[in-house]
């Protein structure tokens, strides 16, 4: 072996004075509060990483996960939510610059925090605004309280990739769904650096997936799979593949939230308008006593 020649850990000779290549990071789908492999074994090259193509296969054990977290985030105290939401924002606060240096202008990562905080503080407050005692003609109560709809495809728009992403899941999960997130095709790392975020905070496992890869290939499998209650289309750029999902999406009559017909201003105040696209109404009768 020539002086000018070393070893490396395998074992194999490289040129003292060769460039280095750096290992590209291979990001996984989020599914359960695990990181699988696409079940395809598929990747595509964006943002300078691998990231992993989902398979139909994929989106239906994403859907499994969600519907099975649905009954322990559903019933956790909206109380409990709030504070693990809460705790999602401060795991954002403390990756902060790891997303700035993803490429996410820093004053869009501030505004993604203060929004999930925004969030954080609305699932004890939404029976109060939305729920109430109704005026009847006769010796009863008559009350109305708002449930979560169950679990909910979220196509999140391609930009901006990490306040567009928070802006759509944080309002489904505040009231009890769950949720099961196409990524941005064109700059997915932000969604799945959330992932990471999510996996260390205390929420559980299931309540988030996150799907990378061709939303035209996954979308419709969410669209028409019959134990998803519900669609946000907000990402969806593509009127004809907006029109087929909603057909689909009649298959057992999802709601359904249609793209914006122009451009979003993310910045501006969410209101609620996307918290009570997920929610559904549940009135009880009981009688007064004498």
């Amino acid at each position: 072996m020539s002086d000018g020649a070393q070893v490396t850990a395998g074992g194999a000779a490289s040129s003292a004075g060769a460039t280095r290549l750096a290992v590209r990071k291979t990001y996984k789908l989020f599914i359960g509060g695990k990181f699988p492999r696409s079940e395809s074994g598929r990747t595509y090259q964006v943002q300078d990483s691998n990231v992993a193509l989902a398979s139909r296969k994929d989106a239906r054990d994403a859907v499994v996960a969600a519907r099975a977290a649905v009954k322990g985030w559903s019933g956790a105290t909206a109380y409990n939510r709030g504070q693990i939401l809460y705790r999602v924002a401060e795991m954002l606060e403390g990756r902060r610059e790891q997303f700035v240096a993803l490429g996410e202008p820093a004053d869009e990562v501030d505004a993604a925090i203060d929004r999930w905080v925004w969030y954080a503080g609305w699932p004890d407050k939404l029976s109060q605004v939305y729920g109430g005692a109704n005026p009847v003609a006769g010796p009863y109560f008559n009350l109305s309280a708002p449930e979560p709809t169950g679990v909910v495809g979220v196509v999140a728009p391609a930009q901006p990739s990490l306040l567009g992403l928070v802006s759509v899941v944080a309002p489904v999960i505040v009231s009890g769904n769950t949720a099961v997130v196409l990524a941005s095709p064109v700059r997915p790392l932000a969604a799945v650096t959330l992932a990471e975020v999510l996996a260390t905070s205390d929420l559980p496992a299931g309540v988030v997936n996150i799907l990378t890869g061709a939303v035209a290939e996954t979308a419709p499998w969410l669209a028409s799979h019959l134990d998803v209650n519900a669609l946000d289309l907000t990402g969806v750029t593509d009127p004809e593949l907006a029109v087929e999902l909603e057909q689909a999406a009649a298959g057992n009559l999802k709601r359904v939230l249609r793209p914006a017909d122009g451009p979003t201003d993310w910045r501006a105040d969410p209101g609620t308008r996307r918290m009570t696209a997920f929610l559904e109404t549940k009135t009880v009768w009981h009688p007064k006593g004498s």
